[in-house]
């Protein structure tokens, strides 16, 4: 049984989420403070946080960037409905992936299911461990990971995969739709920007430029294109 713990004030909420999750395979543990929240997310007994951004004290954003300081694991933000700056601000700082309150349960465990299905052995990667050598980056899909010029990049689960999924096809348009599918496991909708916010990320973590020309290129209303060995 997989354990997600939930960071939030709130515990009327909190065992809801408990309600919902129980019955579909999760154990779920509550902190109800940043603090306490950082040090069992450090702890390594999760296999994801689920993080509120209004918390009392240190907020949401705090946590995550003490989380993401020392650690990878998966994180899903709780953010006020319609409060797209809470959820580019999540996203920037390496959140995985986001849910606006309140939301419907059923939207919760998909959301769980997709992050967590990335992060099991076997069921992102090829049958035949391999890596993937494009300009100056080498991917190792044994061990999921990625360096630049020799030099270890650390990546969110999210953008880890959105990374492997771009360099497969660098030189060629990998479209919008494509990459929310089969990087966040979910359908494009209209004002979902998150993967915009991930391909962001990477471009800071990578560098925006390979031997001259843009690293990742925005090809508007479509998607985006990895260059080619800096072609």
């Amino acid at each position: 049984m997989e354990r997600v713990l939930v960071i939030d004030d709130d515990v009327g909420l909190c065992e809801l989420v408990e309600e919902y999750l129980g019955p579909e395979g999760y154990e779920v543990e509550a902190a109800h403070n940043g603090e306490r929240g950082i040090n069992r997310a450090l702890a390594g007994d999760h296999a994801l946080v689920i993080l509120d951004v209004m918390l009392p004290g240190m907020n949401g954003f705090d946590v995550l960037r003490r989380i993401r300081s020392k650690s990878r694991i998966p994180v899903l933000m709780l953010t006020a409905r319609g409060d797209d700056i809470d959820r580019i601000v999540g996203l920037e700082i390496g959140a995985d992936d986001y849910l606006p309150k309140p939301f419907n349960p059923r939207e919760l465990v998909a959301r769980i299911r997709a992050i967590l299905r990335r992060t099991q052995p076997g069921e992102h990667a090829s049958d035949t461990p391999e890596t993937l050598l494009v300009g100056d980056i080498e991917l190792d899909t044994a061990t999921r990971t990625v360096r630049r010029a020799g030099e270890k990049i650390e990546l969110t689960v999210v953008e880890y995969d959105l990374l492997e999924k771009l360099l497969r096809v660098a030189g060629q348009i990998a479209k919008r739709e494509e990459l929310v599918k089969d990087v966040l496991g979910r359908e494009l909708s209209p004002f979902d920007r998150s993967i915009d916010m991930h391909v962001s990320n990477l471009r800071k973590k990578l560098g925006h430029q390979l031997n001259g020309f843009e690293r990742i290129k925005t090809i508007r209303g479509v998607g985006y294109i990895y260059a080619a060995s800096g072609k």
